[in-house]
């Protein structure tokens, strides 16, 4: 298990997530190049990460070594998926990029390979091989020298491209007219609605081993104080629910309150999640 998944426990598929996959589809099928922004928190990252299945495939291709029989489910994933998550160095300079990603793409198209076509070693002719979508998260760390080479990869390959960010990145990327006129498709991904958190809160509620009734008050208000401390927010909710376990296992208490959920919310720094 990746210290992403540790930290993010059982991933649930939500509209946004399905809206995101499409997005990616999109991209990928028309190979063009997409933006996707959001506030942070709300689940941009987590949904690419489950599109590429990189949970299962970076640690392969993060600690290269000896191959292992089990590794053929990876094999398997890559090909499927044929999408390379890569998260944007601090620096985003053009030496620093190249140095990470290339790596992950040589390895990644190994990977496919290996499942599709174990006996070859020849070359590839483009500089992505046989991947098909690269997603870019915490793009608006990349300097311009940066973007220029993605855009370059992109334009000698037949891969898409999906730049992930902030709200603010679409208005930069649109200081930059060679990169912004290739841009295809723009996605928001927006905080999860009233209706989800209540299909989220239902999961989280069963995950804890309680089972929450619409018609009990006390569920009710317990619901309505984690709502608005989180205000859609995935990540906070996330959060919030880890410390509500804590809590609940410690004092060996029975049903989740209002008054768990705000001792919980004590133990965490929420600011402004609008």
């Amino acid at each position: 298990m990746s210290r992403q998944s540790r930290r993010t426990g059982t991933f649930i598929v939500t509209r946004e997530h399905k809206r995101f996959v499409e997005f990616a589809n999109t991209v990928r099928r028309n190979a063009t190049m997409g933006l996707c922004h959001g506030r942070a928190g709300v689940g941009k990252t987590l949904s690419a990460r489950r599109y590429a299945h990189w949970d299962l495939i970076e640690p392969l291709v993060t600690e290269w070594g000896k191959r292992e029989d089990s590794d053929a489910k990876v094999y398997a994933a890559s090909a499927r998926a044929r999408t390379l998550f890569y998260t944007a160095p601090i620096s985003g300079s053009l030496s620093a990029l190249r140095k990470d990603i290339q790596p992950f793409i040589t390895r990644l198209s190994i990977c496919i390979d290996s499942h599709e076509r174990p006996e070859w070693t020849g070359h590839y002719s483009k500089p992505l091989g046989p991947i098909e979508l690269v997603i870019v998260d915490e793009a608006e760390r990349l300097t311009m020298s940066g973007l220029e080479f993605l855009r370059d990869q992109f334009d000698r390959s037949d891969a898409g491209l999906i730049l992930i960010g902030m709200p603010g990145i679409k208005k930069r990327m649109s200081q930059y007219p060679q990169l912004y006129s290739r841009i295809g498709f723009v996605h928001e991904y927006p905080p999860l609605s009233k209706d989800e958190m209540q299909f989220v809160l239902q999961r989280q509620w069963k995950k804890l081993g309680f089972g929450q009734d619409d018609a009990d008050f006390t569920d009710a208000r317990a619901a309505a104080a984690i709502i608005r401390l989180t205000a859609g927010n995935f990540r906070l909710l996330q959060r919030l629910f880890m410390q509500i376990e804590r809590i609940a296992r410690i004092n060996e208490i029975a049903a989740i309150t209002e008054d768990v959920v705000e001792a919980a919310a004590q133990t965490l720094v929420i600011g402004n999640a609008n």
